[in-house]
C-alpha cells in the first residue's frame, strides 16, 4: 500500500473567499471522489484547528494499491478538475508519499 499525503495552505481571499472555505471546498470535493476513482482504497481529508503561522488550512491523506495507482488518481479527470481549482487557491503545498 502507498500512503500520499498533501497539505496545502490557501490563499484568504482568493476567488473572493477565505482560506478556511478553500479548506472546505477541498474537503468536499476530495471527498466526492471516493467510489468515483476506483484506485482510492482510503480517503481522508482534515481540516486544520490550530492558529500556529507554521500550520497548514488541510490535509489529505490518500491509500492507494501502488504509485502506477497513484499517477491513474492523479490523472483521473475528476481528480484534475480539483487540481485546476487547487492551483488558483493555494500559496503552498507540500507532499510525502510512502509504502506502508
Amino acid at each position: 500500500m502507498l500512503k500520499h499525503i498533501v497539505m496545502w495552505k490557501f490563499i484568504d481571499g482568493a476567488l473572493d473567499q477565505s482560506a478556511a472555505d478553500h479548506a472546505l471546498w477541498m474537503k468536499q470535493h476530495l471527498e466526492a471522489l471516493v467510489g468515483v476513482v476506483p484506485e482510492i482504497r482510503h480517503l481522508e481529508v482534515g481540516i486544520n484547528t490550530s492558529h500556529s503561522p507554521m500550520a497548514y488550512d488541510a490535509v489529505l491523506t490518500l491509500t492507494v494499491d501502488d504509485a502506477d495507482a497513484l499517477q491513474r488518481y492523479r490523472q483521473h479527470p475528476a481528480h484534475q478538475e480539483i487540481s485546476q481549482h487547487c492551483h488558483a487557491v493555494r500559496s503552498a503545498r507540500v507532499v510525502v508519499d510512502y509504502t506502508a
